[in-house]
């Protein structure tokens, strides 16, 4: 039984911790001249749908959750949303060439009609984030005939 106290101290001790280690904050204030919504006209109801499903991770300003001031929850959430960003930002999306948005588009529509996107984890806690028929293939058309026209 005292083995038990002893690791439940060193176990507590640990998680307390890991609580001063800070992480990346990925919030900016401005929205640069090269995001997707202000380059394209993007229908309102696109553009809701898009903040609240895609941007978290693919831009540079992310709504944060509570618990993302718990360790390790917040290392979590950092690393998916460097790997999102390094993916696609939307933030830098006029930056990119005629081919690689192309290419982005396409794979945009490859991951909405696969179910990939949004992640599964993330759907788990932001219900909202989640796409309706009506409203994945609202989007896939808007982001096909997007892809069309460049």
């Amino acid at each position: 039984m005292k083995i038990l106290k002893i690791i439940a101290i060193i176990a507590l001790v640990g998680f307390v911790g890991i609580q001063f280690i800070p992480t990346e904050r990925n919030q900016s204030y401005t929205v640069p001249e090269t995001d997707f919504m202000l380059v394209h006209n993007v229908p309102e109801t696109i553009q809701k749908k898009l903040q609240v499903s895609c941007y978290d991770c693919h831009s540079n300003n992310t709504q944060y959750p509570w618990y993302n001031k718990i360790q390790p929850a917040a290392w979590f959430l950092e690393d998916h949303i460097k790997e999102g960003k390094a993916e696609l930002n939307f933030n830098e999306w006029d930056s990119l060439s005629s081919r690689r948005k192309s290419s982005k588009l396409r794979s945009i529509i490859k991951q909405i009609e696969s179910g990939e996107m949004p992640l599964d984890s993330y759907t788990l806690i932001h219900k909202d984030a989640k796409f309706s028929e009506a409203e994945a293939e609202e989007l896939i058309n808007f982001i096909t005939q997007l892809k069309d026209s460049l």
